[in-house]
């Protein structure tokens, strides 16, 4: 393989020896930014041509290594060159990349970090971890990558700030504030500093355009019993925003929070930080002058309001119109002959939901994969490398929008041809999966990793599974991936019970590297649910789908579904074909494909 990123890890090295460091950390992102970043903020896709959103790089004087998950081994094999170690986490004897620093690396190692993408909590255990060697975290002020990447770094963003307004939000800046005071008060604290950026931009009903596919704006922000302080680029500011923010809400410049953050005075009470704030920000404050714990404003955050659940359920019909012109047409054109390659097909979904009312722009970028790239679990396609869409084989379009009204987020996997009996069969196993999820009613308390197995319990049956979650939150036009709920497998899906007003997706689904991917996903919202009894007066939770697409019927093998199956196959069906035929009765194609994807099993 061409080895582009030589030069680059030269030059890396060079700056390495220069700051007296046998390490440098590139972390996947900024301790409080989404999986998208701004592109003056893709170091570790700079030094190693890897594009994925999770993984870390480690660069020693003399090795260059790659530590990411099984949604990633694929692409990650075929974006990294020569230099580089791919290092495949959970698999068996492959350590993690904190193993790494502790058993791989000469006793007296230091390691340099920028402390601003790196957490507190993270740094401390690897700090207690490095010391019986000797070894040490050497923080950093201006990032080395930064430096080695020079003149062509492109520059921050530098697009204006808007206002959500409060018929969307459901809450104003003033009862968000009143709350999270509250909460202040009940820990008797100074106060607390916000860094998630889509926590600072629910916080103050404030959108932006800092980060790709997500509506967020580099950001922090202080909030006392008595002040709230937001910190960005006063050029990013408008009129109608800074009446928006009104007298309760002091606007400083996004480079003063260090400084503001060391002069703090306290009184003799602690700051509040998110468990997964920067070192930067816990340095600036002082250790012994922070409480770190789980965000009470990501918690807020993941129960929407009545208008925030209204927005959702009418942004997703209008998504799924978008969605059914795209696959009438795609199909249509498929069987005509004409060639069209999944980036060409990408942007055609794209015009689609342009068309649709509030749409603002994509939630992520498309997934659209032909054939063997459907297993590449994020695979993202590219003029010049992706394939030509092939009717014999399994499409698989995992894509969404954001609307001023909500997130969308949803997988579908077609067959344009005939497919084989063995990929009906993984096909329906992914459905009952899916269906399981669903229809699932479970006391409350209940987190989404008790929840986990009835994704994959049919899969078991034919010793079939995935190595992705079942399901994440979705933020209300915020971040299509936001927590701290989810439905999988992980330790953490276990530290947050489902509640009712919550989002999450429900996405089951197969994989065959080199043949084809399999997945079905919708977003559900939690919702009390009235059952016959009450044992132990707990009260109970189920789900509604508010992803309303057809499910690719000539993939289905009828006979392995029970009874209940097939009548929610039906029922979901009528109910796309309800809702959805006013919405595209002026496009004739997409009315025939429509009926036709939702005959009666």
């Amino acid at each position: 393989m061409v080895t582009v990123t030589t030069d680059r890890l030269a030059n890396l090295r060079e700056l390495m020896k220069a700051h007296n460091v046998d390490v440098f950390l590139a972390p996947s992102e900024d301790a409080h930014q989404s999986e998208y970043i701004a592109d003056c903020d893709k170091r570790r896709h700079w030094i190693s041509g890897f594009t994925g959103s999770a993984g870390f790089a480690i660069v020693t004087t003399t090795e260059a290594a790659l530590f990411t998950d099984g949604r990633y081994f694929l692409q990650a094999s075929q974006q990294l060159d020569d230099n580089w170690t791919l290092m495949k986490q959970g698999i068996p004897g492959v350590p993690t990349w904190q193993e790494y620093l502790i058993n791989n690396l000469p006793a007296g190692s230091r390691i340099g970090l920028d402390p601003t993408l790196i957490n507190a909590v993270d740094a401390h255990q690897l700090t207690l971890q490095l010391e019986s060697l000797g070894s040490c975290l050497v923080p950093i002020q201006e990032n080395l990558i930064d430096l080695a990447w020079g003149k062509d770094r492109p520059e921050s963003p530098k697009d204006k700030v808007f206002v959500q307004p409060v018929q969307y939000t459901g809450k104003t800046i003033q009862e968000k504030l009143a709350d999270l005071r509250a909460y202040i008060e009940s820990k008797h604290t100074f106060g607390v500093v916000v860094s998630a950026l889509d926590e600072v931009a629910w916080l103050f009903n404030l959108r932006g355009s800092d980060i790709e596919c997500n509506p967020v704006f580099f950001s922090y922000a202080i909030v006392s019993e008595k002040n709230a302080i937001l910190y960005l680029d006063l050029d990013k500011l408008t009129e109608q925003v800074k009446e928006h923010l009104g007298s309760d809400v002091t606007v400083k410049a996004y480079s003063q929070l260090f400084q503001d953050l060391k002069e703090l005075d306290l009184n003799g009470k602690k700051l509040i930080v998110n468990n997964k704030t920067s070192l930067a920000v816990e340095v600036a404050v002082g250790e012994t002058n922070v409480l770190e714990e789980r965000s009470f404003i990501t918690d807020r955050k993941a129960i929407k309001t009545p208008e925030e659940l209204n927005g959702m359920r009418a942004c997703h019909l209008r998504d799924g119109a978008a969605l059914i012109h795209y696959f009438a047409w795609l199909e249509q054109k498929l069987l005509s002959g004409e060639k069209l390659d999944e980036v060409d097909a990408a942007d055609r979904l794209e015009q689609f939901r342009a068309a649709q009312e509030h749409f603002v722009g994509l939630s992520f970028a498309t997934i659209s994969s032909s054939g063997s790239n459907g297993a590449i679990i994020h695979y993202k396609p590219e003029k010049g490398t992706c394939k030509v869409i092939d009717p014999t084989q399994i499409y698989l379009c995992d894509s969404g929008g954001q609307y001023f009204d909500g997130t969308t987020d949803v997988t579908r996997t077609f067959h344009f041809g005939t497919p084989t009996d063995y990929e009906k069969r993984c096909f329906t196993r992914v459905l009952q999966g899916h269906i399981a999820i669903d229809e699932a009613i479970f006391p409350k308390g209940t987190t989404g990793y008790l929840l986990d197995p009835f994704a994959r319990q049919a899969l078991w049956k034919d010793g079939l599974n995935f190595l992705h979650g079942t399901g994440h939150g979705v933020g209300s036009f915020l971040n299509v991936h936001e927590g701290p709920h989810g439905i999988g497998i992980r330790p953490h899906f276990n530290d947050t019970a489902l509640a009712a007003g919550m989002t999450v997706t429900d996405e089951p689904g197969y994989y065959e590297d080199g043949k084809f991917g399999i997945r079905i996903e919708n977003v559900i919202l939690v919702k009390d649910v009235d059952t016959p009894n009450n044992f132990g007066g707990r009260g109970y939770l189920g789900f509604e789908h508010i992803t309303i697409v057809p499910i690719g019927l000539n993939l289905i093998n009828v006979e392995l579904l029970s009874p209940s199956e097939i009548k929610w196959i039906n029922e979901y069906h009528q109910e796309c074909l309800t809702k959805l035929m006013p919405l595209i009765a002026d496009d004739p194609l997409a009315v025939d494909w429509l009926k036709k994807e939702t005959v009666p099993i």
